[in-house]
């Protein structure tokens, strides 16, 4: 089954920042698209918008000018349902509700040819439970793209229970043919991406909750050390903490209430305020005009230690001997293994972080997991009220002698990234 001929005009129901995107997406891969939203005049601002964003592709000499004309001549606004006849695809970003859903594909399927391809972006919602109310539930597909649509390139195409194999190999193709890399998933709660992002969000707002660190702090861990490309509480004030909230809340439900999926009070709050993120101005950060960034904790400077002592085999911190060694501080090796850690010289211990808390034994500084230790530049630190002041400085400047920021957050199981990667790992 080949992907959809460009000469196939394609309808996207819904024009938000989501089915704008998806429209724009369909536009400059060649369809004629059709706009359509059940609010008067939505649908023609939202093909206006998408004007003015091909505008700046074109300034910014990412689309040429011709290619710009041409697929401003391909798109127009639909007034009523039935304009949308003739598409052999309708991809609808509507409201995130199964009723919803369930009343626009039943619509469509009186407007529609037999041949015609449903689509659904849902992102949290069961592809099954909205075919379940089709005549033909064979033809419809989850399309489930990501925001913003024409600049990420993941599509997960979803099989619900009753999805035939032509459909969803036609989307597969389709989303192929448009740019993106397409992944085909199962119908299971938050497909595979939402469903794996969710201790993401979890753990980061957990640590906040357990006053560990704050948000600001939070995020730069997660960037300079964990690698990740933005912090959790700025990529849900991106997305939106009601957008955010609300795909949890459904994946918990649809785990039946399972703890590893149990929503944030701290974020029910936000969106109860109705501090949305950068759409309202307001989220974790200021968004305002004249908002200032947050910044993050960061330990003053220390005296680095003259020597380790290397205890046992690090794991996956083991690059830091190397590290050490580079910066001018003796590595020495204790032959007899005694534990994976290192001694400092004020005898307090430095150990990778493993789920346990300093309080739990005499001084001992636990240091988080690295991506990638040589090219990370934050490194979290934690200890207890137990731990020697001396200890601690001489763990934050040997940190700091091999160029790294620290931040020292409170004492949390599991630190910041490596609780975020065991969780992770743990559903994927």
């Amino acid at each position: 089954m080949t992907a959809l001929d460009l000469s196939s005009p394609v309808a996207v129901v819904g024009t938000g920042t989501m089915g704008q995107g998806i429209a724009q997406v369909a536009l400059v891969a060649g369809h004629l698209v059709r706009l359509y939203d059940a609010a008067p005049g939505r649908a023609q601002d939202a093909a206006d918008a998408i004007g003015a964003r091909l505008d700046r592709l074109v300034e910014k000499d990412r689309l040429s000018a011709a290619d710009r004309d041409a697929a401003r001549a391909r798109l127009t606004a639909a007034a009523e349902l039935s304009d949308l006849a003739d598409c052999s695809l309708v991809v609808e970003a509507v409201l995130e509700r199964l009723d919803v859903k369930q009343e626009l594909f039943r619509a469509l399927e009186d407007v529609v040819g037999e041949d015609c391809l449903l689509a659904t972006n849902t992102s949290s919602l069961s592809v099954t439970a909205i075919g379940g109310a089709l005549r033909n539930p064979g033809r419809l597909v989850g399309l489930h793209f990501f925001n913003p649509a024409p600049l990420l390139p993941l599509v997960e195409v979803v099989s619900g229970f009753a999805t035939d194999v032509t459909s969803a190999t036609r989307a597969y193709e389709t989303a192929r043919a448009w740019g993106k890399t397409p992944v085909a998933c199962a119908d299971t709660p938050g497909f595979i991406v939402n469903r794996i992002a969710r201790p993401y969000y979890a753990e980061a707002f957990a640590v906040y909750e357990a006053q560990g660190a704050d948000p600001a702090t939070i995020d730069a861990v997660l960037r300079e050390s964990g690698g990740f490309k933005m912090g959790a509480f700025e990529l849900t004030d991106l997305i939106g903490q009601d957008v955010n909230e609300s795909v949890t809340h459904s994946v918990w439900q649809s785990f039946f209430q399972d703890v590893r999926f149990t929503p944030s009070l701290a974020q029910r709050r936000l969106v109860e305020s109705g501090r949305l993120g950068r759409k309202s101005g307001h989220g974790w950060y200021d968004h305002g005009p004249d908002a200032e960034p947050a910044e993050p904790h960061t330990a003053e400077p220390a005296q680095a230690p003259a020597y380790v002592v290397a205890e046992g085999d690090l794991g996956p911190a083991s690059e830091l001997l190397a590290l050490i060694r580079e910066a001018g501080i003796q590595v020495r090796e204790d032959e007899e293994d005694h534990g994976t850690r290192l001694v400092l010289p004020s005898g307090g211990q430095l150990a990778l972080a493993d789920g346990q808390t300093s309080v739990e034994f005499r001084d001992v500084v636990y240091f988080d997991l690295a991506l990638d230790y040589r090219r990370a530049t934050r490194i979290a630190l934690s200890a207890s009220q137990d731990t020697a002041p001396k200890t601690l400085a001489e763990a934050i400047g040997l940190f700091q002698a091999l160029g790294k920021d620290v931040s020292v957050i409170g004492d949390v199981p599991g630190m910041i990234v490596a609780r975020t990667v065991a969780r992770i790992v743990d559903l994927a």
